[in-house]
């Protein structure tokens, strides 16, 4: 892979864009061959951050994908995270990385990726995780699921009250993500969380464009 240079003036005021909606890919979902026009659709009908999640592809083609929709994300002003890869994100200029339990850790991803970089740590259900990361330097927490989703399964299902309990425990923007859709978004917003991260709720809705707009509008 070829390491690319950032978008010249993209590091400014990343940080006020980790609210609202975040969406995720979904490789089953969406046709490699609609791809991008599929996250297109969302970005510009308000989701702020593309967190590009591949479980089982090459890291040559999640490379490619990446770069694919930095054209996108660029255009309309969003961020692009890659999910898992601090070194895929690296070497194509990505906005930084959204990483697990099993998966780099906070301070080895800001290590490659620097200063300016979001990292973005997945909590499940354990605020102590999110004290931790947070302590490290991540950027946002995620935590999930709060509903059942085709995604994540419904093991491990996340009270709603979670949300504003750790908000008193760190100051970086909480995310919910499991199960998110127009029907049940008003409710994690009720909840206290900062962003919704989704996939189904969009890339699985008939119309892309409509969904991200509902529940961006939501979150504005």
């Amino acid at each position: 892979m070829v390491l690319k240079e950032r978008h010249p003036g993209h590091n400014v005021n990343r940080q006020s864009l980790l609210s609202g909606l975040n969406v995720i890919t979904d490789q089953h979902l969406m046709p490699r061959d609609r791809f991008v026009e599929m996250v297109d659709a969302a970005v510009r009908n308000g989701a702020k951050i593309v967190q590009l999640r591949e479980k089982h592809t090459p890291p040559e083609e999640i490379a490619r994908l990446g770069q694919s929709l930095l054209s996108v994300t660029r255009r309309y002003g969003a961020l692009l995270l890659i999910n898992d890869d601090p070194e895929i994100a690296h070497a194509i200029g990505a906005d930084g990385v959204h990483v697990g339990r099993e998966d780099a850790t906070v301070p080895e991803a800001r290590v490659l990726l620097g200063p300016d970089a979001i990292i973005g740590v997945t909590c499940y259900g354990q605020i102590e995780r999110a004290v931790a990361a947070v302590q490290e330097g991540a950027d946002y927490v995620a935590f999930g699921t709060p509903f059942p989703s085709p995604t994540k399964g419904t093991q491990g299902k996340t009270p709603l009250t979670i949300y504003r309990e750790v908000k008193q425990h760190v100051s970086v923007p909480v995310f919910a993500i499991g199960g998110i859709n127009a029907g049940n978004a008003q409710q994690i917003r009720d909840a206290g969380a900062d962003a919704i991260s989704v996939v189904s709720g969009v890339f699985g809705a008939p119309d892309v464009g409509a969904a991200a707009k509902f529940l961006a509008t939501m979150f504005t």
